[in-house]
């Protein structure tokens, strides 16, 4: 089997003197009585308390980078078997064989949720029930096993209460989590691993752009493309990432914020940015791509379309050719990490368009209401949030 330690470097500096120091002791002293890490958390927040309600750190300045926090959580199986309960461990570098699969054929896929501190101290998760069985498509499309939707959310909230004080404060920012599928085990051959591990981390988060909200400038590439039919654009896996660099880092020296592809069929359609799925506006209709292979069903996605037809808006998911977004009155990003962004412009082929925006803009409104709900200040009526604290 292959083996997968945990290092010891955690991502807070503590003391013998410190609540974080007193949580990791109980930890490790309820996981040599083998007791329940649901458990472990009742009893470690009960006694610890809120001596240390939040982590130091400059809350009104993060951005959408790393910052290491106490936990991370994991659990393996092997192929042909199911995932059982794992284990926090502290946060820290992991080894792994230079076989892995992960390593050589990019055998892995993940997911990115966020766990949100409200104004009444409630900490909630937002749909992360569709994370679950998103992934599970994903670990299909890979020939990986994966957790159950039980096991997918103790892993995720057992993460976020583990990392409670790295929750930022309410308006500041979100705690950012990304759960992973990884093919952990040693394989030469080109085939699945034998091994498997699930691991997630998190990191307290802001503004995915460093725009912060205002418009976006985004670059329509003609020259790569993001997905083909047939091929892995639909699910999170880590090889479609890498892929995407090369234009992204072209298009932000460029002065752009993020990419616009095209179809890699026709080069006429648009599918998504790198940061997420895109809708225009038209009068009252409301149109994106459809998601049906090369464009990732995103839950944010999913979400602001039913929003949207509750608010009378007519929504279409068909394909929509590049002349036809030039011509919106209105356009805008979905995604987890950017929530929904609005776009004040997109540059293809030399020419230059920019967009309706602004507090009367569609995308606005779609957003206040999305955050709303997220926040408690709109009743969520479809049983969306999910309260773990």
């Amino acid at each position: 089997m292959q083996r997968m330690q945990y290092g010891s470097q955690c991502g807070f500096t503590s003391h013998a003197a410190s609540p974080a120091y007193r949580y990791m002791t109980l930890l490790y002293s309820f996981q040599v009585f083998e007791l329940g890490s649901l458990f472990l958390l009742m009893f470690v927040n009960s006694h610890v308390g809120n001596e240390e309600e939040y982590a130091d750190m400059d809350w009104d300045n993060i951005g959408f980078s790393l910052t290491p926090t106490d936990f991370m959580y994991a659990m393996k199986c092997t192929q042909g078997d199911n995932f059982t309960e794992g284990q926090l461990h502290p946060f820290g570098t992991i080894e792994l064989n230079p076989c892995s699969a992960v390593l050589n054929y990019g055998q892995g896929i993940f997911e990115g949720m966020k766990a949100m501190r409200r104004e009444d101290g409630r900490i909630v998760l937002f749909r992360p029930d569709q994370n679950a069985l998103r992934l599970k498509v994903g670990a299909e499309r890979m020939c990986m096993p994966s957790p159950s939707v039980h096991h997918f959310l103790n892993a995720v909230k057992l993460t976020a209460l583990a990392n409670k004080r790295w929750i930022p404060p309410p308006g500041k920012g979100t705690l950012y989590m990304r759960p992973m599928l990884l093919g952990t085990g040693s394989i030469l051959g080109v085939g699945p691993a034998p091994e498997y591990t699930f691991l997630t981390y998190a990191s307290p988060v802001g503004n995915y752009f460093q725009e912060g909200t205002t418009a976006l400038n985004l670059y329509v590439d003609t020259e790569y493309d993001r997905a083909s039919p047939g091929g892995t654009g639909g699910i999170k896996t880590i090889s479609n990432y890498g892929p995407a660099l090369k234009p992204l880092v072209r298009a932000k020296s460029r002065g752009f914020s993020d990419v616009l592809y095209l179809d890699s069929v026709y080069g006429k359609y648009i599918e998504e940015v790198s940061a997420g799925n895109v809708f225009l506006v038209k009068e009252n209709t409301i149109s994106t791509p459809p998601a049906t292979g090369t464009i990732l069903p995103g839950i944010t996605r999913k979400s602001i379309i039913e929003i949207a037809c509750d608010l009378g808006y007519q929504v279409e998911e068909r394909p929509i050719t590049i002349n036809e977004l030039l011509k919106a009155d209105e356009v805008f990003g979905t995604g987890t990490a950017v929530v929904v962004a609005p776009v004040g412009s997109i540059t293809y082929k030399g020419e230059r368009v920019e967009y309706q925006t602004g507090d009367n803009s569609v995308s606005k409104r779609l957003r206040s209401t999305y955050m709303g709900i997220q926040t408690g200040l709109i009743e969520d009526k479809k049983g969306w949030i999910m309260e773990i604290y």
